[in-house]
């Protein structure tokens, strides 16, 4: 069985089958005028309740792909990444510089758990 949850125009934020969660990408809601370190924290907390709402949390992230748009800002994405999840909590995880993610997104980051 799949279960679909929050539909948005083009897609379900979450999709879960199987025991696997798989989430959308999730940017910040607030990017005006906001730092690498405040989106990547808003980000992280809007995933945290998505799991919740799946049945998953945090501790059962298997693989995350985070795009940002300055490389030169990965070091507050990893302290704030590393400060949200305990070291044996830890996904795999590529970290991809694109060149846009819409006006004033600094990051998004696509997740799968298990349920």
């Amino acid at each position: 069985m799949i279960k679909r949850i929050e539909k948005t125009k083009i897609m379900h934020r979450v999709v879960e089958h199987s025991g696997v969660v798989y989430l959308g990408g999730v940017i910040a809601d607030e990017v005006n005028g906001t730092s690498m370190r405040a989106q990547v924290t808003e980000v992280c907390g809007k995933i945290e309740k998505l799991l919740s709402d799946a049945g998953s949390d945090k501790s059962k992230l298997l693989s995350a792909t985070v795009f940002i748009t300055d490389m030169s800002q990965k070091a507050e994405l990893n302290d704030v990444w590393t400060s949200w999840l305990p070291a044996e909590d830890l996904p795999c995880r590529a970290t991809i510089g694109v060149s846009d993610l819409g006006q004033n997104v600094l990051i998004e980051i696509v997740v799968t758990a298990a349920a």
